[in-house]
């Protein structure tokens, strides 16, 4: 029998998060941080490699462990994102809903992803495949790099993020051991 946990890590947490319209792909994409330095001209470029997939609910989108090939965009739906431990440990990292996105390191680098994306409800993704990305960039290599920019920019507001988390959970840790020693 597999364990569930539910972790908040502000990794995973979609702090881009801007609502958008049920099903405005448009709209999604201008609001992403990825995206929003391009004009809507260059959205409308952008929207021609873009994939559109439905899923039903308890289906999953990727699996941990598989090669990472694009970002998807949620239209509609809900999705959570899990890993799974060495030990069997299931871990909810994240929901997300109408107007996120994730999986956007693959359109980085060619590494497996680290947790699995399973639909909660219904759902309508549209999915920017990292070699149709690529060509985009080698066609308009200033628009590209736009949206190399709009990445770094994600990578780095959770990396930051993420180093005030743990600084916390040290000094917290850090009191508490100072606690015990007075004691």
């Amino acid at each position: 029998m597999e364990n569930n946990k539910v972790i908040h890590s502000s990794f995973w947490s979609n702090i881009f998060h801007l609502p958008a319209e049920k099903g405005d792909l448009r709209r999604s994409l201008m609001s992403s941080p990825i995206f929003k330095s391009l004009s809507k001209r260059d959205i409308s470029q952008l929207i021609n490699i873009t994939h559109n997939r439905s899923y039903l609910p308890s289906e999953y989108i990727f699996l941990q462990g598989d090669p990472g090939i694009g970002l998807y965009v949620i239209l509609e739906g809900e999705i959570e994102i899990h890993r799974k431990t060495e030990t069997g440990l299931v871990i909810k990292l994240a929901s997300f809903s109408a107007g996120d996105f994730f999986g956007e390191l693959a359109l980085i680098d060619e590494e497996k992803r680290t947790a699995s994306a399973i639909a909660q409800t219904e759902c309508r993704l549209s999915v920017i495949f990292k070699p149709d990305l690529d060509e985009f960039i080698n066609a308009y290599p200033k628009k590209g790099i736009k949206i190399l920019q709009g990445i770094s920019h994600i990578i780095a507001a959770r990396l930051r993020k993420i180093n005030e988390d743990y600084f916390s959970m040290l000094e917290k840790k850090y009191k508490e051991t100072e606690v015990e020693h007075e004691t």
